[in-house]
């Protein structure tokens, strides 16, 4: 693990606005917080609002930005990322802004039932080969039923064809109120004012993939409390662009590293005998 990724980490430890609670810590243990975070972390009552997937958090800090009445959460397992958006949020004074560092396999153990509003998924990994991993696969949508409210929000901005077209044939094959979808952002007419709002905010990925003639994709829809969610039969051509074998290379990377990173963390937790 570099130097630098150790001095984020040891420094994110003393930021109030950043929860880390991956795997290998939490294990068993229930969340404290769970339920709780209007009351013990926002202190008010707005709706929450998750980033899935928020890599160095920049799209979370600037949804709070955006929407100061709105509470948001930036999730992700990698924490050298997060700490800029985090140290940003702080610097900014953005109270409406949090971090969580865990699996998002185990989201379900933070959020309690209707403490959630909507779901952002902002370029996640379109995981091609394992649905099961997919975050806009039905066993995520069932993870989210958990603490998402009956008829909640799920926003997919992607650069991916794969991703995206799974995404649009998982909501027809189960019902699902599709609000707006588009197979490019940037360069849609009659765009409803609610996903207007959001055109002014891109990550630093997204600006290098539109300067490469990239399309944005994105789809928003409601996710039903009840109904049994069924894969699409549809086969999907596994198309691999230049974005998706860089991210690829990326995590493989951030694994070897999230590895280190947690048993250094849990060497810091674990209380002497």
């Amino acid at each position: 693990m570099s130097k630098g990724k150790l001095e984020k980490f040891a420094e994110m430890e003393t930021f109030d606005n950043v929860f880390q609670y991956p795997f290998s810590i939490i294990g068993n243990s229930p969340f404290k917080m769970k339920g709780r975070w209007h009351e013990q972390y926002f202190q008010n009552t707005n709706p929450i609002v998750l980033e899935l997937g928020c890599g160095k958090g920049e799209y979370t800090v600037e949804l709070a930005r955006l929407f100061p009445t709105i509470n948001f959460i930036g999730v992700d397992i990698k924490g050298a990322r997060m700490w800029k958006g985090a140290k940003m949020a702080l610097a900014e004074n953005l109270h409406n802004a949090a971090f969580l560092r865990t699996n998002i396999e185990i989201i379900d153990r933070f959020f309690g039932e209707d403490e959630v509003q909507e779901i952002w998924l902002t370029f996640s990994d379109p995981q091609m080969k394992n649905v099961r991993k997919r975050l806009t696969g039905t066993l995520f949508m069932e993870r989210y039923r958990h603490f998402l409210i009956d008829g909640g929000t799920i926003h997919l901005k992607t650069d991916s064809n794969f991703l995206f077209t799974y995404t649009a044939l998982m909501a027809k094959k189960n019902q699902l109120p599709v609000l707006f979808q588009t197979e490019n952002l940037y360069h849609t007419d009659n765009i409803d004012s609610s996903t207007r709002q959001i055109l002014s905010i891109r990550t630093y990925y997204e600006t290098m993939w539109i300067e490469r003639g990239l399309n944005i994709k994105y789809i928003k829809f409601c996710l039903p409390r009840t109904g049994q969610m069924i894969e699409p039969d549809e086969k999907i051509p596994q198309q691999q662009n230049a974005a998706h074998a860089r991210r690829e290379q990326r995590r493989t990377a951030d694994g070897q590293t999230a590895v280190q990173i947690n048993i250094a963390f849990a060497r810091r937790t674990t209380p002497s005998p």
